[in-house]
Formats: structure tokens, sequence, C-alpha cells
């Protein structure tokens, strides 16, 4: 089977401009291909993953990926999906911006090697060139009709865009024509919003370059959940790659709560797994899904390829104890990530323990804590407490941070000192 022939089967091909001519021409030799991404935040979110990790399927089947980090076209906003104009970033804004998911794609790519990644800033060649030189050389390759024709362009002439907005589909299609001829990239790939914007780098490239050059666009479709809910959102807001953003621990988690429904699509789509290794898993969902082997096998794979083994291991370790109550056996480091979302009380000395149920709000009154006491419904680091007179001291607290309590089987509360 093909690369072309894999992606079809693992459901990522979308639309190709030449499907012909781009198989042929991976199969006659290696090639250049690139992705991009605007710096919009100082960090993508999983949202960002699937065409980078196509990107790196073509990187392990010889040919070369080129990282595209749009310096210049986050300064100016893509209107592509957006019924209003973007909210422009100061130039300091966009270059911190670049810088921090630079450090991402680093982990996603092998940089050295005879087909070792390349990455580039487009603010490189087109933040230095004046005004004169891009309506001379590129804007007059680009009819004004053709652009109105564009969907991202047309859905926002009744709501209004603006000149800035209105070229952006112009500065991406300079930057494939740049990167043929810089890179001979000869291939672009995004997501499925980004058709216009690819195939004016095409028209761009088929107008300024000799007759018969050869340059090729494919997307990828828009991932989706089989409930219908919006892919890579949670209750706290976006799964960021940034580990002080979305930390491994939640990270991991998000990947192993994966639906069964969309567990085997995900283990296509996301990771770097052989057909055989992926039907064995969609067996598995199919006669045994209580054990969840795919989820699991899912998140691990995610997890150390963004995070590293690391950061995985680590993740695995939180799962276990949360899952187990042996939450003494984290250390404070884990308990930040393991406990993040958790109500939390700094404690102001308290050693009585009933005295402490009530001062941080897991008890409503001294009569009830002494009641869930009594009852069995405290734990103190996963010890169940029974004793109404308890008093809590420094052997309580772990890494003599923390202490953990819990009133019932889920209600837990973090306690900092």
């Amino acid at each position: 089977m093909d690369l072309l022939q894999d992606l079809a089967w693992r459901g990522i091909i979308y639309q190709q401009t030449d499907e012909e001519g781009l198989k042929d021409s991976l199969n006659k030799e290696p090639i250049s291909l690139y992705c991009g991404v605007d710096p919009t935040a100082d960090s993508m979110h999983i949202g960002h993953l699937l065409p980078f990790l196509t990107l790196r399927r073509f990187q392990q089947h010889g040919h070369r990926p080129i990282v595209l980090v749009g310096g210049a076209t986050g300064l100016i906003g893509d209107p592509s999906g957006k019924s209003e104009e973007r909210k422009l970033l100061t130039l300091e804004t966009v270059q911190d911006n670049v810088a921090g998911i630079k450090k991402q794609l680093e982990t996603i790519f092998e940089f050295e090697g005879e087909n070792g990644a390349i990455m580039v800033n487009n603010y490189d060649w087109a933040g230095s060139m004046d005004i004169v030189t891009f309506l001379r050389d590129i804007g007059k390759h680009i009819g004004v009709n053709y652009m109105l024709a564009k969907d991202t362009i047309a859905s926002r002439l009744e709501t209004g865009i603006s000149f800035t907005e209105f070229t952006y589909t112009i500065l991406q299609a300079m930057d494939f024509l740049h990167l043929y001829e810089h890179h001979n990239c000869k291939l672009q790939i995004g997501g499925s919003d980004q058709w216009g914007n690819i195939t004016s780098g095409l028209e761009l490239i088929r107008k300024v370059q000799p007759e018969g050059a050869k340059a090729y666009g494919l997307t990828i479709p828009l991932v989706t959940k089989a409930d219908g809910t919006k892919f890579g959102k949670t209750e706290s807001g976006a799964v960021w790659l940034d580990p002080e953003k979305t930390t491994p621990y939640e990270f991991y988690q998000f990947w192993i709560n994966t639906a069964d429904a969309d567990v085997v699509k995900y283990l296509k789509i996301f990771t770097f797994l052989s057909h055989e290794e992926i039907e064995q898993l969609d067996k598995a969902v199919q006669e045994e899904p209580h054990l969840r082997k795919a989820q699991k096998v899912l998140a691990e794979e995610l997890t150390r390829l963004i995070h590293g083994e690391d950061s995985l291991q680590q993740a695995i370790k939180i799962s276990q104890a949360l899952f187990s109550g042996d939450v003494r056996s984290l250390s404070a480091a884990e308990i930040e990530q393991g406990f993040k979302d958790v109500p939390a009380y700094t404690s102001q000395n308290e050693e009585n323990l009933v005295d402490l149920l009530v001062a941080a709000k897991i008890s409503p009154s001294k009569r009830q804590a002494r009641e869930d006491i009594a009852n069995g419904a405290v734990t103190v680091n996963g010890e169940k407490i029974t004793d109404a007179a308890y008093a809590l001291t420094g052997t309580d607290r772990i890494d003599g941070q923390f202490t953990i309590i819990r009133r019932g089987k889920k209600k837990y509360t973090l306690i900092k000192y």
C-alpha cells in the first residue's frame, strides 16, 4: 500500500487538486511539501495536530517536510471560518507566539538526516517586501473576480471584510510560490478550510512559473465526534499542547476518555500505528470495550509524542493513584497536575479535622462534619478517618505542601499550606 492509499484508508484525504499527478510525483522521487500555522496564540492546540501529523507521514515515506510558521500572515488574520474581523496582534506578540509554536513543532518532526524537516517563517520574505513590489509582482497575477469567488471571501461580503483580510489569500499564495522557488516545494497540505488559500497558491505558481510547472494541493477533513459535539474542547476549554496550559495529565485524560465510537478513527488519523495494530484494537473495542485498550494506546501514543516518555509515565502514575485512592504516592508536582481543577483551600493551620472540613466548605457544619467522619465518608490522603477528634499533623502534608481531603466517592478538595 502506497502513501496515498494509506492516507485514504485512514480517512485523512478530503480534497486533492490532481490525484494522478500527485501520485506520479510521489512515486517518481522524494518531494518537498509544506503545511503552515499562524501564531494567533503562544501555543497550538490539538485542532492543529492532524495536518502536521500528516506532514510527518510524508516524512516517514522519504519526503521532506517544510514547516511554516506565519509570522507575517499572523499579523494579517485569516478570514477562513470567521464571520467578522480578527483582532490584530502586535508584532511583539506574534514574535513571542512564533517562538512558542516553534518549540512544539520541534517535538513532532525529525530535523536531521537526508529528508530532515525545514522550519521557515514567512515574515522573513513578506515582512521586508514593499507595497509597490507586492502589487506589481504578486497582486498583478491574482484577479479580483477570482478572489471574490472564494467561499472565505464571498461569505464575508455582506457582513464586511477589510482590504487587510481580503489580501490574506494572496499572502498565503506568495508563501507557496516562495517555497516552490527556493525549496522546490511541490505540495501544500492543510485543513479543509484552507482549500481556497491552497488553490490561490497554485494559481499564482501557474501564472508566474514557466508553462508545465507542477504543484499540488491536498486538504484534510475536519475532525468530528460521533455525538456531534466539537472535537478538542473540554469543560475548561481547548486542549493545548503547552504543558503550562494543559498539563500532560489533562492531555492524557482527554484522549483516554475518547468514546468507543470515535477511538478507532482517532487511532487512524492521530497515531502512526500499523493497519494491523489498529485492526486488533478495533476488535478489542468490539469484544472487550470495558477494558478500554484502544483508548489507553491512543492516550499513550499522543502523550508520548507531544510531551515525552517521562511526562507520559507521570500521567499514568497520577491516573492510577486517583483510581486506586493511593494519592500519598504522588509528589507535590504530580498533585498539582492531577488536582489542578478541584476546589482548593489554603489552610489557616486548622489542626482538628472537623474544623478543617467546615473552614474549607467540605461539610456545611460541624455537626455534619462529625456525621461524615463517623459514617466513613471522609478520607485524608486516601486513608479513611472515622475519629471525629482526629488532629492533622505534619505527616498529613504531602511534601509539606498539600493534604487531599475526599468526602464521599468523588468530592475532592486540595488543602494547601
